[in-house]
């Protein structure tokens, strides 16, 4: 009978705390995002900025998987929402993927810091790719670092020029040619390699805060508002991508992205913001 008693005076003062404290026994929401490297750099700053207002939300950023990579996990209900930098491919929207474009950010021609070389012209990055060019101005041999041929660096890069497409091929056919796997591999090992030479986002730039020499192209420095005028001519999309079961939780970060606030912190890491909060549903 006591054990009874005693076990009636517990769960009357649980119940008690329950209805003066229901924050205690929340669950804290967490939301899982992956995707291309570069889109992932822009969110490091997205959600400290957004979790200084929202304390009770776990947000997971793994390694990069890359854009594919993410949207199979997504699809898998591994991850909440993807940040991609690709199209999604017909099979990928028929099983529930949805793409929301969120921005550009410049593809920026970087080199290994001590390089003494501040820009770089078309017609040199097809010397350099085809093998005809092999050294900087200052004598020291100039290291490619590559990119999978599927990659959308790779088809960026290979789309600036009729001649880019084949120099790219010629870099590939040549043995022992470096190759980055992922966005933050590609530009660790360009910051490392002397004489390093290769392509990475502006976020990645700025939010990395990248020990590298970033250079212009054809006269033209990369940034969000050479972008928007068109003056130059490389970008990589970021975009949103979700699905029908993607939490709410996830949906809110989303609408953060989208508000003034959101693509401010956008801005301020390289990105042309070319969606609005109204976009968002």
């Amino acid at each position: 009978m006591r054990n009874r008693t005693t076990f009636a005076q517990y769960l009357f003062c649980l119940i008690g705390l329950l209805l003066l404290c229901p924050g205690i026994c929340t669950a804290m929401d967490t939301i899982s995002i992956n995707g291309s490297g570069s889109a992932l750099d822009m969110m490091k700053p997205m959600i400290a900025a957004y979790q200084k207002n929202n304390k009770d939300v776990r947000i997971i950023m793994e390694k990069p998987l890359g854009s594919s990579g993410a949207v199979k996990a997504l699809l898998a209900g591994a991850l909440d929402m993807v940040l991609s930098s690709k199209p999604l491919k017909p099979e990928e929207t028929a099983k529930g993927a949805q793409q929301q474009l969120y921005g550009r950010t410049p593809l920026v021609m970087i080199a290994e810091k001590k390089v003494r070389k501040g820009d770089i012209t078309t017609k040199e990055l097809e010397d350099i790719y085809t093998g005809k060019s092999s050294s900087w101005p200052n004598g020291e041999a100039i290291r490619l670092v590559l990119r999978p041929r599927e990659d959308v660096d790779s088809k960026i890069l290979s789309a600036l020029s009729p001649g880019m497409a084949h120099a790219m091929d010629e870099a590939r056919s040549r043995p022992g040619m470096i190759v980055g796997v992922t966005d933050p591999e590609a530009y660790s090992i360009v910051s490392k390699t002397p004489g390093g030479l290769g392509a990475t986002g502006m976020t990645s730039i700025i939010a990395e805060k990248l020990p590298v020499a970033s250079l212009k192209l054809n006269g033209v420095t990369a940034s969000p508002q050479a972008l928007a005028s068109g003056a130059y001519p490389l970008s990589k999309e970021i975009s949103i991508v979700t699905t029908p079961g993607t939490p709410p939780a996830a949906h809110k970060l989303i609408s953060f992205m989208l508000s003034p606030p959101g693509r401010a912190i956008a801005g301020k890491t390289g990105v042309l913001v070319t969606t609005g909060a109204a976009a968002h549903k």
